[in-house]
């Protein structure tokens, strides 16, 4: 995962004790650093202690944001002392950085209240967040309302924020590729274009026949094809996978990945049956697990919205994402997550391409192989959903977390236990508010990150399931 790259303001007041700025700079400096984060900050000789006390500083400090726009992600202000709200907040606004911004409070000794020790941070934070409140700046804030920078709670704000960031840089202008038409029977994939595109996020879209009319194309021998094939040997097991099958798998992989970085896409979302089972002789879930594995994220029924949420746990996690099924009932608060499947291979715990079950009893098994099998990986996942409203013209979602269990379903295709807090209430809230069958999982805990990232910078109404 990329490196993250935070602009630091440190807030000073001038009757308030210096030598707690000079010793906080350089306290929040390294434990970012020995965290593996960039920073930006004014330095002793551009300011005193490298704060921001003044208009004269708010204006260095701006410009310095300003120079290194092309890598800060998100802005971190910590007050050792009290700081100056004013000068904080013209230091933001005249970076015309739009970030997320974190705000942080040394908190007082207790027993360090004289006039050499006192912070007054608590009171200045509040200071702080009411100016940026009316210039219109958004930021979050840290767990407790002062922190010493040490302490565990810090260090989890920080890797907290550091997902809200990723979130928001990755929205900031999206490519999805919508390829064939979504289901007829599918009506619960539908979205709205239009606004996604207010969001910065636009849908290319090509249709099913240019893409078969490609691979018709390409010859067995080709090379790119060939090195696919040993490709899926190395990470599948394809045992039961004719010969045939696999060139027109690695065949349409090409064509995709192909398409993909002449569109520069981010993700895509697949028309899965029944043309290409008809015509190719396969189900294209293997190359979508493939694409998902490298951070090009693959919904199947031409889900574009769940392709897009699939997006957003990747950003945040840095890991790959899934799009499953919300199946079967299991045990309480357990349910069953099912797909064909197409998976990336890091989310099962052994995978196997073979036919796809359910699709095979309509278009015979000899028609579907290219599909997926296996369980997934125990331990801790994120689910999120994102949906268009368009009667309102906003976008809505929810995200939450559980645990994949270690319970092997008996069944088939791309499967898991998952348990979920109260997943008779989540349920519900999906049905009354109409979501769709499909979520996208990824194997983290970043829930809180995506809602604050959607919600607080993005406008996007999201409920997090406790």
């Amino acid at each position: 995962m990329k490196k993250l790259c935070f602009g630091v303001i440190v807030g000073n007041r001038d009757f308030f004790p210096d030598v707690l700025v000079d010793m906080g700079r350089k306290e929040i400096l390294k434990t970012l650093e020995n965290l593996g984060y960039e920073t930006v900050c004014l330095g002793p000789s551009e300011t005193k202690f490298g704060a921001v006390e003044t208009f004269s500083d708010a204006k260095k400090c701006a410009n310095l944001f300003k120079e290194n726009s092309h890598k800060i992600d998100g802005l971190i202000v910590t007050l050792p002392n009290f700081g100056d709200e004013k000068a904080i907040t013209q230091a933001i606004k005249m970076s015309e950085l739009k970030v997320p911004v974190l705000i942080h409070a040394f908190a007082d000794d207790p027993e360090k209240l004289d006039l050499l020790n006192r912070r007054d941070s608590f009171c200045g934070k509040i200071s702080v967040c009411n100016n940026l409140k009316q210039s219109g700046i958004r930021f979050s804030l840290t767990t407790h309302h002062t922190e010493q920078i040490q302490s565990e709670s810090f260090k989890n704000d920080l890797e907290w924020f550091a997902g809200v960031c990723r979130v928001v840089k990755a929205l900031k202008k999206v490519r999805i590729g919508a390829i064939g038409a979504r289901p007829g029977a599918f009506n619960t994939v539908r979205f709205s274009e239009k606004l996604l595109e207010q969001m910065n996020i636009s849908v290319e879209t090509i249709d099913l026949s240019e893409v078969i009319f490609k691979v018709d194309e390409i010859s067995d021998d080709n090379d790119r094809v060939i090195e696919k094939i040993k490709t899926m040997k190395n990470i599948y097991h394809t045992q039961i996978v004719p010969d045939s099958a696999l060139v027109s798998i690695a065949k349409l992989s090409v064509i995709i990945e192909e398409w993909i970085s002449e569109n520069d896409l981010d993700a895509t979302a697949i028309q899965c049956w029944t043309i290409l089972e008809k015509k190719l002789h396969i189900t294209p879930c293997a190359v979508m697990s493939m694409m998902s594995e490298k951070l090009k994220p693959s919904a199947c029924e031409v889900d574009v919205m769940g392709a897009l949420s699939m997006y957003i746990l990747q950003s945040a996690s840095g890991k790959p994402s899934a799009l499953v099924d919300w199946n079967n009932n299991y045990l309480e608060n357990e349910v069953m997550l099912f797909h064909c499947g197409n998976f990336p291979p890091s989310l099962y715990e052994s995978v196997e391409i073979r036919y796809a079950d359910v699709i095979g009893t309509t278009v015979g098994n000899q028609n579907a192989y290219g599909a997926c099998a296996g369980k997934i990986k125990s331990g801790p996942f994120t689910f999120l959903r994102l949906s268009t409203e368009d009667i309102n013209g906003s976008v809505k979602g929810y995200v939450g977390e559980g645990e994949i269990l270690s319970q092997n379903p008996k069944t088939f295709g791309s499967r898991g236990i998952a348990k979920i807090s109260n997943l008779d209430g989540l349920m519900n809230y999906i049905c009354l508010e109409g979501f769709e069958h499909h979520v996208a999982i990824n194997l983290s805990r970043i829930a809180k990150s995506i809602k604050e990232a959607l919600e607080r910078y993005m406008d996007i109404k999201i409920y997090l399931h406790k």
